[in-house]
């Protein structure tokens, strides 16, 4: 029996763990898909935003940028209807302003990986402590920029939680077996 982090209670929740929570994702596609369900999650628990996962997949264009930056508004009226994924208002339109964004970066830096990994120096922040804080020093400073730059949903804690999901930083606890050994 491996021995893991304590928060993955249910089937779903330990297979994310186990095959996906801090391995670290330089595909731009999936770090948008982690920006939007992270934002979408904000309130919510993880494994709400899980067990919608691949509803948010078919009705957000496989997390397409390109695409979901185009959505008009009579598509944004369909997916307040879609039971599949969080309706709620603010946090569809901020897909889609996030979406434009996000091309903005693409275009800056070339892609979004370059840009966001350069937040902690190109390479996982090993975390070795029992306690997983909600914010860090480089969420802070990730969320500030994001948000200047006009994202929306981009708190630090929930970037915290972004930066965790994608590897960027290395939170799982020192008994668990996808934590890096010294």
């Amino acid at each position: 029996m491996k021995s893991r982090c304590t928060w993955p209670t249910t089937p779903l929740g330990i297979a994310y763990h186990d095959r996906e929570w801090g391995v670290p994702v330089h595909d731009d596609r999936v770090l948008f898909e982690f920006l939007i369900l992270e934002g979408a999650q904000a309130g919510l628990s993880w494994e709400t935003i899980l067990n919608k996962r691949e509803n948010y997949r078919k009705a957000f264009a496989g997390f397409d940028p390109k695409k979901i930056s185009r959505f008009p508004n009579s598509r944004i009226k369909m997916l307040l209807k879609n039971p599949g994924i969080v309706r709620n208002k603010l946090k569809i339109n901020s897909t889609v302003s996030n979406a434009k964004a996000f091309l903005t970066v693409q275009k800056e830096f070339g892609s979004f990986d370059a840009y966001v990994w350069r937040f902690v120096g190109g390479k996982p922040k090993v975390n070795r402590g029992r306690k997983v804080p909600a914010t860090s020093p480089e969420s802070d400073k990730l969320s500030k920029d994001l948000l200047q730059r006009g994202f929306k949903f981009a708190g630090s804690t929930i970037f915290y939680a972004f930066m965790q999901a994608v590897g960027m930083v290395d939170d799982h606890a020192p008994h668990c077996f996808r934590k890096p050994r010294a």
